[in-house]
């Protein structure tokens, strides 16, 4: 396994949010969480990311605990891209991205040919060789999320780690950004951690998917095993019906009716249908 999480418990001002999980990543998955707001989403990934410290348990990074290696061990390791991040106003894009190398820099900090190769590599990879000059203020949202992903992907880490790449993206340049993703995991054998908010680009996007629920794990495999409609009622109170596109045998869901009362008898007709 490259991450390993045992017993994973975390705390925010001594109020415990995340109870006793379990969790693994799989060297070359695209592996999703998913979950209600405020369900723990983000706070596992930032206990597994080493930016918080859990209140007990253990968390394994290629088989060492991550608590004890420093900084730029698990820079080299894993690149983080959190959900909010700030730069200064005049960052051009190839500014932004010389950041992925800094890890496997010297003391001077002094990028060398082979830095500058990489960083060209991951513009091309990422198709923002055109706007490496540019400042980031002067992007679309869907170029920023992009120019953020190169930087990533320039520190040339196994593990790529994303939370809610698609926040605030029209639906084109959040697909946009998921092909890109799946992309670098195909291509690339980069391995993708990552929360979504969207269901439905998570089971079309994910090899496999954590579903979490009040700071537990409720549910734990392939995205179609994971995403059903007992779990949208249980965990979503959501109604749906499910649907699969024979094109690429992806289920998706339709809501029908939202805010069902909890208490309420359930009763759910699956309606499975053909999308041509």
């Amino acid at each position: 396994m490259l991450i390993e999480a045992n017993k994973l418990s975390i705390a925010y001002d001594g109020k415990e949010v995340v109870h006793q999980i379990d969790m693994h990543v799989k060297k070359g998955e695209i592996l999703t969480i998913v979950g209600p707001n405020g369900c723990g989403k983000s706070t596992v990934l930032k206990a597994l990311t080493r930016l918080k410290k859990p209140t007990a348990g253990s968390i394994a990074l290629e088989g060492k605990s991550i608590l004890k290696m420093n900084t730029k061990q698990v820079a080299k390791k894993m690149a983080v891209l959190p959900q909010i991040r700030q730069t200064p106003e005049d960052f051009t894009v190839e500014m932004l991205i010389r950041y992925g190398r800094y890890p496997h820099g010297n003391f001077t900090g002094k990028l060398k040919e082979e830095d500058l190769n990489v960083i060209r590599w991951a513009l091309t990879k990422t198709g923002m060789t055109h706007h490496k000059d540019k400042k980031l203020t002067q992007l679309s949202g869907g170029e920023r999320q992009r120019a953020w992903i190169a930087m990533a992907l320039a520190q040339k880490t196994e593990i790529i780690v994303l939370d809610e790449p698609t926040t605030f993206l029209d639906l084109s340049h959040q697909l946009d950004v998921l092909e890109l993703i799946r992309d670098l995991n195909k291509n690339e054998q980069v391995t993708i951690l990552m929360v979504l908010h969207d269901l439905n680009q998570a089971m079309r996007y994910s090899d496999r998917i954590y579903m979490m629920k009040r700071g537990q794990i409720v549910a734990a495999g392939q995205p179609n095993e994971v995403i059903d409609q007992l779990k949208l009622k249980e965990v979503f109170r959501v109604d749906s019906d499910f649907y699969t596109d024979f094109r690429n045998n992806t289920p998706h869901f339709i809501p029908h009716k939202m805010k069902v009362d909890e208490d309420a008898p359930t009763c759910i007709v699956k309606r499975e249908k053909k999308i041509h």
